[in-house]
């Protein structure tokens, strides 16, 4: 992986050393020319008009959704929803399938608020049960896990890699127990998918969302992959436009998928340049990125290790791209300003975490996350103000 070359794609990374991956990717110049291409070629909306320029729209839209489907190894395009974010799809899944009094949802007690708000509210409307797995640093309890399920588990919805730490929880492994006590099986994949080979056929999850704009796509867009058989049962967020075949006064026929999921004017600059960061992403390669970010992890966690205390695994190989620890005498935002200051730029805080933070009675992390474009250079500077910190 040619690192020197990829920045050259990204100006950004001349302005500052960017550790804040795990909230957002930088987007390299093919994606934002991909973006004022619409503007400037299109500037119309996709698949409702029969003009050429509404048709070749469609077209390119469509080929960014099979590119997903190829990245994912997912059955068809079909299964691929644009939404606009990976909280929107998720809210999709809470919203659409159902659920009654008495069923139980079931994640882990690291998870993201978009993956655990929508489980409390929707206790509180529903009387669907809520429950956590237990986890230890990082490590997933498969036993503990197991002492949790029954049938009454309607859904088990789990972050991927955690944003937290960067840990990967076994998804197989989980979804062979979920699919054996007749459940369905959900990943928050926002940390997985732009840093890692995911193949939903080998994981045989029946639900996934991700977001775009963190795998050095477009804002704006998000996605939801679901099995089609289960996409065909499950009602959409928002109806309208776009989203049927026909109406009277009294009726709907609604579009087939994954159409009747996209009602609304949609963002179609962004939608046009998914294809473009998906194919930039998958000419690279996710496993090569994986390795890459790996690497100088370790490298930082070798360096660091007894200075500061660090959130999850203390191998580095397990936390993905993500060092995020702690120093007692300092507050969390406090140590992102001071790196700032040297042109680091990070995340402090609960890192949308509050409940995890808040059982273990820590106040906020500061999180390093590394991506395609970081160099063992930045990683060197970031360790070197940290210790010139810390004394």
């Amino acid at each position: 992986m040619n690192v020197s070359k990829i920045r050259k794609d990204f100006p950004i990374v001349n302005d500052w050393i960017y550790l804040d991956n795990a909230c957002t990717g930088l987007k390299p110049r093919q994606v934002t020319d991909a973006v004022s291409e619409y503007y400037e070629k299109y500037s119309v909306c996709s698949g409702r008009s029969t003009h050429s320029l509404s048709t070749e729209l469609q077209r390119r839209i469509e080929a960014g959704r099979d590119s997903l489907r190829e990245l994912l190894n997912a059955e068809s395009a079909d299964e691929i929803i644009y939404t606009k974010n990976c909280t929107e799809g998720i809210n999709l899944v809470s919203r659409g399938l159902g659920f009654k009094k008495e069923d139980v949802v079931l994640t882990t007690d690291k998870e993201h608020n978009s993956n655990l708000v929508p489980w409390i509210k929707l206790h509180e409307t529903t009387g669907t049960i809520y429950r956590q797995v237990p986890t230890d640093k990082g490590d997933f309890d498969i036993e503990a896990f197991k002492e949790n399920m029954s049938p009454k588990v309607k859904l088990v919805s789990m972050v991927h890699t955690s944003n937290l730490d960067g840990s990967t929880i076994p998804a197989r492994e989980i979804a062979e127990v979920v699919h054996d006590h007749g459940g369905l099986f959900m990943l928050d994949a926002a940390q997985s998918v732009p840093h890692r080979p995911v193949d939903v056929k080998k994981i045989d999850v029946d639900l996934m969302a991700f977001s775009v704009h963190k795998m050095i796509g477009p804002t704006g867009v998000g996605v939801l992959y679901g099995k089609k058989d289960l996409l065909e049962d499950m009602e959409p967020l928002l109806y309208g436009g776009g989203g049927v075949k026909n109406t009277t006064s009294r009726g709907v026929v609604l579009q087939d998928r994954p159409q009747k999921f996209e009602s609304g004017q949609q963002n179609y600059a962004s939608l046009f340049a998914v294809k473009t960061a998906v194919d930039y992403l998958t000419d690279i390669g996710t496993e090569n990125i994986q390795n890459h970010e790996t690497e100088l992890n370790e490298y930082v966690t070798k360096e660091l290790m007894g200075y500061v205390k660090i959130i999850g695994p203390e191998e580095a190989s397990e936390r993905s791209g993500i060092f995020n620890f702690y120093i007692d005498e300092l507050g969390p935002h406090e140590v992102a300003l001071l790196l700032e200051e040297q042109g680091i730029l990070t995340r402090g805080g609960m890192q949308c975490v509050h409940s995890w933070y808040n059982e273990n009675r820590i106040q906020g992390g500061t999180r390093a996350s590394f991506y395609l474009y970081n160099t063992l250079n930045e990683a060197k500077k970031f360790l070197e103000v940290v210790k010139e910190y810390i004394g």
